[in-house]
């Protein structure tokens, strides 16, 4: 039986067996347990529901265990699969009862922290199914594709293997079916098609969800246009905090614990909130800083290079940080106040280095 410390010693963040074997070691299952990363995204849910559906299409239980904070816009795609929502301030812990745990888009001890203890003790029977660069040994057995645009781009390939049929799990009016929970990871983590992963592949896939029964513009409906007022004045205090830095090409922002007592905002509103100084045609990269107990989060997104121009690979920066993520989307914490972590912020991007 392989441990975790036999893996960590000669550790590479790749694959180590195929889709197929993992689609083998799933029919073979009786309860299988489905997690992410914390505060779970567009990508992240899509892909914990996706398994979800994948299993009951096989008649496989599964349970997806996912930690907040989480977006409540987010969760009512849910539907009726079983999703158990875990509080990080006062976890609680899944029961022995599954025999295989699935770990989806990310392969970073610190993204699982609340879950970690548990994990350890079942590291031989964990899968890791992931798009990003780096990871750590949280599984035995792994597949990391970085090609892939999301890490749902990665597993219709599993569902493929399954045999399953991606409309599996669509009611009456074509929601909640496996198709649906991929064209979630798609459409989010490729910034509904506009960034750079989004090529002719992805394009590809997203065909194959609309010719499922996929409804987009009721997707788009139900993740981008149902925010709360509170968001958008969480919005107005991070773009009144802009501030440049790189000689004008890399924007800063902040949101501060007063600001989200005083607008009512939550952290689980923020996705896309990075991205809204790189409408401006001279930046090339932002950075949102946001204080959150004592640890500022901090964002990353840059733009992709045009006609072969320079770009700036926000992963590299973020690994600096103890952080990582894509070459134009990452993140990392950084401990300390909002001022410190600023100036630690704007040394990494000084003119010599971005």
């Amino acid at each position: 039986m392989t441990t975790i410390a036999q893996d960590e010693a000669s550790f590479r963040y790749q694959s180590n067996c195929s889709l197929r074997d993992v689609a083998s070691r799933l029919r073979s299952a009786q309860c299988v347990l489905v997690t992410t990363h914390s505060k779970p995204d567009g990508d992240a849910l899509g892909s914990v529901l996706a398994v979800l559906r994948m299993c009951r299409a096989i008649a496989i239980h599964a349970e997806g265990w996912i930690v907040g904070p989480f977006e409540e816009n987010l969760l009512e795609l849910s539907g009726s699969d079983a999703i158990v929502r875990v509080d990080p301030k006062s976890p609680h812990l899944p029961d022995d009862s599954f025999d295989l745990v699935i770990v989806v888009d990310t392969g970073a001890w610190s993204q699982v922290e609340v879950l970690a203890p548990w994990l350890r003790a079942r590291h031989a029977n964990i899968i890791n199914l992931d798009h990003h660069a780096r990871g750590d040994a949280i599984a035995s057995t792994r597949v990391v594709d970085v090609t892939c645009g999301s890490c749902t781009a990665l597993l219709v390939r599993l569902a493929d293997e399954l045999a399953v049929d991606l409309a599996f799990g669509a009611d009456s009016e074509g929601r909640y079916s496996v198709a649906e929970a991929l064209y979630i990871g798609l459409a989010t983590d490729t910034g509904w098609f506009r960034h750079a992963n989004a090529r002719a592949s992805e394009f590809a896939l997203a065909a194959r969800f609309l010719h499922a029964g996929v409804k987009k513009d009721d997707l788009y409906a139900r993740l981008e246009q149902c925010h709360r007022l509170e968001r958008v004045l969480l919005e107005s205090r991070a773009l009144a905090s802009l501030r440049t830095l790189a000689h004008g090409t890399v924007t800063l922002m902040s949101l501060s614990k007063t600001d989200f007592d005083e607008t009512h905002g939550l952290p689980e509103e923020l996705a896309g909130v990075v991205n809204l100084p790189m409408m401006a045609a001279r930046i090339r990269a932002s950075v949102l800083l946001v204080e959150q107990d004592g640890v500022i989060k901090v964002s990353f997104r840059s733009k992709p290079s045009v006609a072969g121009g320079s770009f700036l690979d926000v992963n590299q920066i973020a690994a600096t940080f103890g952080g990582g993520g894509h070459v134009h989307a990452a993140g990392a914490r950084i401990k300390g106040t909002l001022a410190e972590a600023a100036q630690q912020i704007d040394a990494a991007f000084a003119p010599d280095r971005a």
